[in-house]
């Protein structure tokens, strides 16, 4: 299969990696002078010091900020409502995410909305949104990730659901200004969380590799995020005070955003996308996993993409890979070495019988990902994929 030599590349985000780096917030030029700092509606950045820290930091630079905590762990359309009006209501003029992808999606499309005004569903461009254009420059922000999976520190999508209308895709907004990508600030993150956050960081980019628009560029940095994925996450499941593993972890999460920069993802995120749509409980990387066997094995048998999958199975250390199902068998290798090959739809009260609605919702609502695979899958096989996935 050849390689495409073209692509597009578009980000201006200046990112910070490495241990310690949160140490450098106070010496960068702010873009504003009085901060909304979003984090979740959990207690882990309050606990471990990660917040406190960032405080400081704004402190030190001369920033006045303000603290909206009320991002969930798929962050809904009146928490980014609400988050854009309190920036506006106290008077800040940007903004910083401190959390994991969640509250780093929610924040940039809160930069949006603070300053495109109105229901944030007019400026969705799928599913029921009214597709109105972004006029007016979105808020600086700067995104300081606390886990290692989604890579949102450096795109300009944030995943948002409607819970009334049953929808979760991307809304477009703008980079961040700054990316703090601090391991430090991951090695608090419990085993079974690093895990589910990990898988969603390798899912972006193997997606990617079996993508219409995988190039060159895209190939590089998928390598990277592959690789240290499929040999770090068990380290840091066993050991999260494992820097090289956490720092090898955080790097691979930033690779796979700058995959769906560069590339994209595919109808397996379209997929999970309606699962949690309809189950707002359903972690993000979970619902991955679940359909990872049933998804990737539909495209295998489709014979459209090989090669890639013998390749991928080796960078996921299955060195004697020849056929494209040792792609599973490598996938699954890892799953049971992380404890996450029985998860279970039905503990979170999904049935059988929303198969089909999730899987218009699948082609409708994520239509941009869902037709960026070779072959796009059909509705039928969308609920194989779910049937066979279903436990």
């Amino acid at each position: 299969m050849i390689t495409p030599t073209t692509y597009n590349l578009l980000t201006s985000t200046r990112v910070f990696f490495g241990a310690g780096k949160l140490d450098v917030l106070h010496t960068l030029s702010m873009p504003g002078k009085k901060a909304l700092v979003v984090i979740s509606n959990g207690k882990s950045v309050r606990e471990n010091g990660a917040l406190e820290r960032t405080l400081g930091e704004l402190r030190q630079a001369g920033v006045e900020y303000e603290i909206f905590d009320e991002v969930q762990a798929n962050p809904t359309k009146e928490c980014v409502e609400t988050g854009a009006q309190k920036a506006l209501d106290s008077g800040c003029d940007f903004f910083v995410a401190l959390g994991g992808g969640s509250v780093l999606d929610a924040t940039k499309v809160m930069s949006m909305n603070a300053t495109n005004r109105g229901d944030l569903w007019d400026y969705v461009m799928s599913g029921t949104g009214l597709r109105k254009p972004v006029t007016h420059t979105p808020l600086p922000w700067i995104a300081i990730p606390t886990t290692a999976g989604t890579g949102s520190e450096v795109d300009a999508a944030g995943v948002i659901t409607n819970l009334a209308t049953k929808e979760k895709l991307g809304i477009f907004s703008v980079f961040a200004e700054y990316a703090i990508v601090d391991p430090e600030l991951m090695v608090s993150v419990p085993p079974r969380f690093t895990v589910l956050q990990g898988f969603d960081a390798l899912f972006h980019s193997l997606e990617g590799q079996i993508c219409k628009t995988r190039n060159i560029f895209s190939d590089m940095i998928q390598e990277a995020a592959i690789t240290n994925v499929a040999r770090y996450l068990p380290v840091a499941y066993r050991d999260g005070s494992d820097m090289e593993a956490r720092s090898r972890l955080a790097f691979a999460s930033t690779m796979s955003g700058y995959s769906m920069v560069a590339s994209t993802c595919t109808g397996e995120h379209s997929i999970e996308h309606a699962l949690s749509a309809y189950h707002e409980e359903l972690p993000h990387g979970a619902g991955l996993i679940m359909i990872s066997q049933a998804f990737f094995g539909t495209i295998i048998r489709k014979h459209v993409a090989d090669e890639r999958m013998v390749r991928m199975a080796k960078w996921m250390g299955k060195e004697d890979a020849k056929e494209p199902e040792d792609f599973l068998l490598a996938l699954g290798a890892l799953q049971r070495e992380c404890d996450v090959d029985n998860l279970r739809m039905s503990d979170y009260g999904i049935r059988p019988e929303e198969f089909a609605d999730m899987a218009t919702n699948a082609q409708v609502v994520m239509e941009r990902l869902w037709k960026q695979d070779i072959e796009p899958l059909t509705h039928e096989e969308i609920v194989r994929v779910l049937e066979e996935s279903y436990k």
